[in-house]
């Protein structure tokens, strides 16, 4: 008997030594990239690589589920990897402190992960990983835009060519097309994406929490898009599902 027992009356014996077995690198471990990793630890993946520069701020605690107010200033990577290890101290987790751009790309083997999470917020970066793990012959799931967003059940799984509302979907699919990418599995939402109220009085631009030495602060941003608990979370939740589900075939 161990913690995973529930989840072996649903799949078997046989799938879950696949997901013992299993490296998953999670590029992004924010509000959808946080839950991604929790429910890959709690389904069993033996092996999991998390990838973020950022640091855990005080905004970030309405939405990612490694934030709390005793985590504001640890590395969202520690976090993350202190809250898999509590679930399963078997759990192989490698974390790197970067952001993951064209130029650090060398810095992974693509080929020794069996899936790919991308859950980054930059069209360049997100264009590079699934370019990477397409060489590489390993599969790729990528996040949408889930900011401003306020209907969890908008969201589907897709093909990138099949998507539509979604500004970031119509950014890939057009940079994707140049670069002879012939197919993309994604979550995305049907939602058109609201329009953040303006107020400064809690406003970043004026009233910046990000922690002491923060790589990338809000105020980088040329938008800081509003968000909600239940939005980023249903991403992330349906994101490991297709990763475990995939895994276990």
């Amino acid at each position: 008997m161990d913690q995973f027992a529930r989840t072996q009356l649903l799949l078997g014996v046989d799938a879950m030594n696949k997901l013992k077995n299993s490296r998953v690198a999670v590029f992004g471990v924010g509000g959808v990239g946080g839950y991604s990793v929790e429910a890959l630890a709690r389904s069993g993946v033996g092996a999991v690589d998390l990838i973020d520069d950022d640091k855990v701020c005080l905004t970030n605690i309405n939405r990612q589920i490694i934030a709390d107010v005793k985590t504001i200033g640890k590395y969202k990577v520690d976090v993350a990897r202190d809250r898999i290890l509590s679930i399963n101290p078997r759990c192989k987790v490698t974390t790197y402190q970067c952001f993951y751009l064209p130029q650090n790309a060398k810095d992974f083997d693509f080929s020794q992960y069996d899936y790919v999470i991308d859950a980054v917020d930059t069209v360049t970066a997100k264009i590079n990983l699934v370019m990477q793990a397409n060489e590489s012959g390993v599969p790729v799931i990528s996040s949408m835009g889930a900011g401003n967003k306020l209907d969890p059940t908008a969201f589907v799984v897709s093909d990138i060519y099949k998507t539509d509302v979604c500004p970031l979907a119509k950014v890939m699919r057009r940079e994707l097309k140049k670069r002879n990418i012939k197919k993309l599995k994604v979550v995305y939402s049907k939602e058109k994406p609201l329009v953040p109220i303006e107020d400064e009085s809690i406003s970043c631009r004026s009233h910046c929490v990000c922690p002491p030495g923060a790589e990338r602060k809000c105020t980088d941003r040329r938008a800081i898009p509003g968000s909600v608990a239940f939005v980023p979370s249903v991403v992330g939740l349906i994101i490991a599902g297709e990763v475990i589900k995939d895994l276990i075939k």
